[in-house]
């Protein structure tokens, strides 16, 4: 089957931008916001029923409100992936920002009416049909009021982080958009590429010397920009910082923790287990800076594939790629395969390479229309037939949620990229399997490698570069330089110092760094690639695991991650037992490669 590479905005809503169907969307959003900040200041619990349908309404149409932000937001943001030089965008994105904004506050209101309730008031109301669905996020929403400040002290802030935080966040996609790298092919043709495109080339090509002449290249390019991404990320940071002191702490990890459902014990035993154990996946590098003739393997190099004797890369077609990730899906999940025919046949898979695009990728649901948007820029590689699996991992899980409350949908992000890992895991295991020769084996081993190596090594240089960014950041403006050695120092300590290139301005190139409402988009990664090594390692043993899997994910937006891994895993994230046992199906891995490439070697 021929299956478009280009995803299908219009039927979301037909006419574009500044067409009748999206204007209308945003006005109701706008009135609906208006008409609930009216209905929520005047109601009190006392003169409510003893069922509490009159606060059972409030929040349904709370949960509406939301579901409708989102949906316009996919769209709005969509139109500037796929064309980051489209000028109409920027204004619609202020527009549903501000809308999201007004939406927080009324939410805010909300708590604030949970958390006047005494306990057994509070516990009343949630035992209450309809509320007791919902009764987790009525508890988080509770304790995020007893946080707040006094509605105008809030509205302020709110408003200020509109031309703040959510301003410099935008800001960055208009830098990112003008940087080009002017380079030349293998011809010596003179050619210009977007940092994505750039990027792309880099990891992805099989010519060590092309990749060595092209990272230098890339990092001239975001030189020349360094102080505009460092005023950027200063003044996002500060703006975050400030947020947190005026709501009295200066733990900048307290936030990115709750909105993770997650303890600082679970985050700290993680990071504690990937260190003590990065060994291994430097055993990795040092075998395959061997393989391409280098006593150090370089930056450049840890995701650059291999090539033994006259092998050829793996490569697929975009229809290959479809019709494999929807066979393997089948061997674990018909009904993943199911969602995953549907995704490739009704167009929300955006995956042209061209010039133009966001760099990236990212899966976006539509809670109005329980459907999904992917995006992402196909090349033909085995890692990218991976990553249309992970995204529609994401899709998935947003899938099997459609029924639930748009409270109970709201799943964080570490579990979020349980499923999208998981989906990963299943493409690039049997790319792996499916090799018929040992040389195919190893370039397909060292494709599949390249998750760990992100999640243990380049994953935790992120954290400790934000972690000590954000350390520093309290006392003061860093300058570009003093970032560039922050990040090399991160990366390191990541890869105990066992690269011979690092990269400096890779904080500028990465988009994580820079996205307003999820601060530290970061250990959420490794957490949800060891958290899926788990389920995918009971998935080959357990007859049941669709319903099984299919009820965790349901489950994501209703309870902590201890709480999650204990009831569906019966494991304790507190303790090193779970994530070592992920680094045992790692070492397996390394272990195979090692055994395959001796006799290159």
């Amino acid at each position: 089957m021929k299956y478009s590479l280009n995803w299908d905005l219009d039927s979301i809503f037909a006419g574009g931008l500044h067409g009748k169907e999206l204007t209308d969307k945003l006005a109701v959003i706008r009135e609906s916001i208006e008409t609930f900040r009216q209905a929520i200041n005047d109601y009190e619990f006392d003169n409510d029923d003893a069922q509490f349908s009159r606060f059972s309404e409030l929040t349904d149409f709370l949960q509406k409100i939301q579901a409708g932000i989102i949906q316009a937001s996919m769209y709005i943001n969509g139109k500037h992936s796929d064309d980051v030089n489209n000028e109409e965008v920027p204004p619609m994105i202020d527009k549903v920002q501000s809308l999201d904004v007004k939406a927080a506050q009324i939410d805010q209101l909300l708590q604030k009416k949970l958390a006047d309730l005494s306990d057994d008031r509070f516990n009343e109301l949630i035992k209450q049909p309809g509320l007791d669905t919902i009764a987790f996020s009525l508890k988080e929403n509770r304790h995020f009021g007893k946080e707040l400040l006094d509605d105008t002290q809030e509205t302020i802030i709110s408003e200020m982080n509109l031309e703040g935080l959510s301003s410099w966040s935008n800001h960055y996609s208009t830098l990112i958009a003008g940087v080009n790298v002017d380079f030349r092919d293998e011809d010596g043709n003179p050619k210009t590429l977007s940092a994505g495109q750039a990027d792309n080339e880099i990891l992805g090509n099989a010519d060590a010397k092309y990749r060595q002449d092209l990272m230098p290249k890339w990092e001239a390019a975001f030189e020349n920009k360094q102080n505009l991404f460092a005023d950027t990320l200063n003044h996002l940071s500060g703006s975050r910082l400030l947020d947190y002191k005026f709501h009295g702490t200066d733990d900048f990890l307290k936030y990115p923790l709750e909105l993770n459902r997650m303890s600082k014990e679970t985050l700290d035993t993680m990071w504690k287990v990937v260190d003590d154990n990065k060994d291994v996946l430097i055993k990795f590098l040092n075998r395959k800076a061997q393989l391409i003739g280098k006593d150090k393997i370089g930056w450049e190099d840890v995701a650059a594939p291999i090539n033994i004797g006259n092998e050829k890369s793996k490569t697929f077609t975009y229809d290959e790629a479809a019709e494999f990730i929807i066979k393997q899906f089948n061997s674990f999940s018909p009904k993943m395969a199911k969602l995953a025919q549907k995704a490739f046949e009704n167009r929300w898979i955006e995956a042209e390479n061209r010039p133009g695009k966001e760099p990236g990728g990212y899966m976006q649901d539509l809670p109005e229309t329980g459907e999904a948007r992917i995006f992402l820029t196909f090349t033909g590689s085995p890692n990218d037939a991976s990553t249309i699996a992970h995204e529609l991992g994401h899709a998935f899980h947003s899938s099997v949620m459609n029924d639930l409350p748009y409270f109970r949908q709201d799943y964080a992000m570490n579990v979020a990229e349980t499923a999208s890992t998981f989906g990963e895991l299943i493409v690039s295991d049997a790319n792996v399997k499916e090799a018929k020769t040992d040389e195919e084996k190893i370039s397909l081993i060292n494709a599949k490698m390249d998750n760990p190596v992100a999640m243990f090594l380049n994953i935790r240089a992120r954290f400790l570069f934000e972690t000590r960014f954000y350390e520093r950041r309290q006392d003061g403006v860093l300058t570009a330089n003093e970032i560039n050695d922050l990040m090399v120092q991160a990366q390191k300590d990541a890869y105990g110092e066992s690269l011979s290139t690092y990269s400096p301005h890779f904080w500028a190139s990465k988009m994580h760094f820079y996205i307003d409402d999820i601060p530290f988009y970061n250990f959420p990664y490794t957490f949800g690639y060891l958290f899926s090594l788990g389920i995918y390692a009971k998935a080959q043993t357990t007859d049941d695991f669709e319903d099984q899997y299919i009820s965790l994910l349901r489950d994501t937006a209703n309870m902590t991650t201890e709480e999650l891994a204990s009831k569906h895993l019966g494991v304790d994230l507190t303790k090193p037992d779970f994530w070592e046992a992920g680094v045992k199906l790692i070492e397996k891995d390394v272990d195979e490669f090692i055994k395959l490439t001796e006799k290159y070697v």
